[in-house]
């Protein structure tokens, strides 16, 4: 809109700098405006001069000026009267073309408004994502609970932006890590079991992650009381929404064979049992006849009995029913053996997912055993000096959907709009929630952030972030997409860190068109996304895709697979000096909390095996 070297210029030639840290045009247009006149107009066209009024009229008063002196008053009325006169088409010409800029200034800031650029630029399209709960807090502008630190950051970063950013960044700040080893595929030297017990039905509820814990638990308890496992079945959830089977997301045959010498297996119950009615038998076991985290005891006393009467017993919704600790080695070991080893995503899963990860690094080869592990031979490995500059990204995962903030019972700054709609959410939702919650006590949403309690919001992700110095530029891959509050509550994060996608950015539709009714085949490609980052950061320590991932990183990792993990109550108590809190003062907090959780620890009682598979049932120290 005018000349190069002009402020002006500069400014919209900078615009998506402006817009990635905050500057706001109307701090340019008040500070110019304390000058007197239209200063960005003026700018565009005279390079800079704040007179431009003057500069046009002076053409016509340039041999006139010197004759309007006191001793020719009446020539100089008559002669000033004239030239009015003579002049007026070109005046009220004027002062329509400065009427005419001045509308014109008007729409092009409106069009680079940074609330408008950081819409449209930020996601990198990604207005195809599924964000957006309240329409009302989309029209009030962004929550900011941390506004000052939010500043802070933004400073920070952009002081950080030519500054060399530290390789520890993207490495296990623990060498002790890469001493553990998978070794979990070993088989049992006791082989599987000759006499039979009878054959266990397994119909597992949840999604992805959830049906993935409930098919490894099954094999450990087929092998616990000798039985049979029929393949599981996957049961369709209204909330899922997917109706896929273990056949559509994992290799049938690649796990059967797997498991072959440990626990027998097989595809379909025999045709002599599939027409009993096991519920009238008595071997229909649900959640309400088993522990939440039932002890090998309690199946051989419950479900052993059943099983050798009946000889079928079918666990419905089975899940989370088979505790850690205690358990006899090899059934953790068998354990660790699935989840690791015998559970390989279908060909059209790994297909899809290589090319996500592709995108992403932007090269074309396999880096590491977990891509190995997860994409086949779909990605070759190529001796990485071969490639100029990889691409590194970050993976984060958001537990921010608005059944985990509505569960949470905790407040996010909507204020009254999403009290109301959190509180309707529940009520349609989680009505025993708010049943158990009437006769339990109650703790405040404040006492609940002290607590821990809360999901972290993107603003808080965002922070963690910048605390622990990624810059601007870094790459973020986001998995899953459905955040509660839409692009307002993105706003934090996509301005301090613009180079955020998802798999809707980087998959075209007619890519992404045969998964698109099938949730876990979605969550599949999240999966391998987030597992073969360079760095994956957690917000919710609760979250099964987290748990799994953050294992399956450990186990084929190497110890160079770092996984980011703050914890919700210490970052809670940093975020409630946001007011007075200095940036180093943050930054060396916020870095000490994310080192005390990459301390390479050995798996504790009771801890899930999934997410801590540092034991010596799953991996050996070397």
């Amino acid at each position: 809109m005018g000349k190069k070297g002009s402020p002006r210029g500069r400014r919209v030639e900078n615009q998506e700098l402006d817009v990635s840290f905050g500057v706001k045009e109307h701090e340019f247009r008040s500070l110019d405006m304390q000058h007197g006149g239209d200063p960005p107009l003026g700018r565009r066209l005279s390079g800079g001069d704040y007179n431009w009024d003057k500069v046009v009229l002076s053409k016509g008063l340039k041999n006139d000026s010197v004759k309007f002196t006191p001793f020719k008053g009446v020539h100089v009325g008559k002669r000033q009267m004239w030239w009015l006169h003579r002049h007026i088409r070109s005046i009220v010409f004027t002062i329509l073309l400065m009427g005419f800029l001045f509308l014109l200034d008007s729409l092009v800031c409106f069009i680079f408004d940074p609330a408008m650029l950081q819409n449209n630029f930020s996601l990198q399209g990604s207005s195809k994502t599924k964000v957006g709960m309240i329409e009302k807090t989309e029209k009030e502008g962004p929550v900011k609970l941390h506004e000052r630190l939010l500043n802070l950051a933004a400073a920070s970063l952009a002081e950080r932006e030519f500054k060399q950013e530290s390789s520890k960044l993207w490495e296990e700040p623990y060498p002790q890590a890469s001493s553990w080893k998978p070794c979990a595929d070993k088989t049992s030297p006791q082989g599987k079991p000759r006499n039979i017990t009878g054959y266990i039905l397994i119909s597992a509820n949840g999604g992805l992650n959830q049906q993935r814990v409930a098919v490894c638990n099954a094999v450990a308890v087929a092998s616990l009381l000798n039985a049979t496992l029929v393949i599981p079945k996957f049961l369709y959830s209204n909330v899922w929404k997917d109706p896929s089977q273990f056949g559509d997301i994992y290799q049938e045959d690649y796990f059967l064979d797997m498991l072959k010498d440990e626990v027998n297996i097989i595809k379909e119950l025999p045709p002599n049992l599939k027409l009993l009615d096991v519920e009238a038998a008595g071997s229909l076991i649900t959640d309400a006849d088993l522990s939440k985290e039932a002890t090998p005891d309690e199946y051989i006393k419950k479900i052993l009995p059943l099983l050798l009467r009946n000889r079928v017993v079918h666990f419905l919704g089975y899940g989370n029913r088979l505790g850690f600790d205690p358990l006899p080695y090899e059934l953790q070991r068998l354990r660790c053996k699935c989840n690791f080893h015998a559970l390989k995503f279908v060909p059209k899963i790994q297909k899809r997912g290589s090319l996500l990860v592709r995108r992403i690094r932007r090269y074309d080869f396999a880096r590491s055993t977990l891509d190995k592990q997860l994409l086949g031979n779909l990605m070759p490995r190529v001796d990485h000096s071969a490639a100029e500059g990889p691409s590194k990204y970050l993976a984060l995962h958001l537990r921010f959907e608005i059944d985990m903030v509505a569960y949470s019972m905790c407040e996010f700054g909507g204020g009254e709009t999403e009290r109301r709609e959190l509180q309707t959410y529940r009520q349609v939702h989680f009505p025993l929630l708010l049943e158990r919650l009437k006769e339990s006590k109650s703790y405040s949403p404040e006492e609940l952030r002290r607590m821990g309690k809360c999901p972290l919001t993107p603003e808080e992700a965002a922070l963690v972030l910048a605390g622990l110095g990624f810059k601007h530029g870094t790459y973020i891959y986001l998995a899953g997409s459905d955040i509660y509050g839409g692009q307002s509550r993105m706003q934090a994060l996509t301005t301090l860190y613009p180079n955020l996608v998802t798999k809707e950015n980087l998959l075209s539709p007619s890519e992404l068109a045969p998964f698109r009714n099938f949730s876990s085949q979605l969550a599949a490609l999240d999966f391998i996304a987030c597992a073969t980052s360079d760095v994956f950061a957690i917000t919710d320590s609760g979250s099964q895709l987290s748990s799994l991932v953050s294992g399956f990183r450990t186990y084929y990792g190497g110890g160079h697979a770092p996984t980011l993990r703050p914890s919700k109550k210490r970052l809670a108590a940093i975020l409630s000096r946001n007011k007075t809190i200095g940036w180093n003062s943050f930054e060396e907090k916020i870095r000490k909390m994310i080192d005390e959780g990459q301390r390479v620890q050995v798996r504790g009682f009771g801890r899930s095996i999934y997410r801590h598979p540092r034991c010596k049932e799953c991996m050996c120290r070397h």
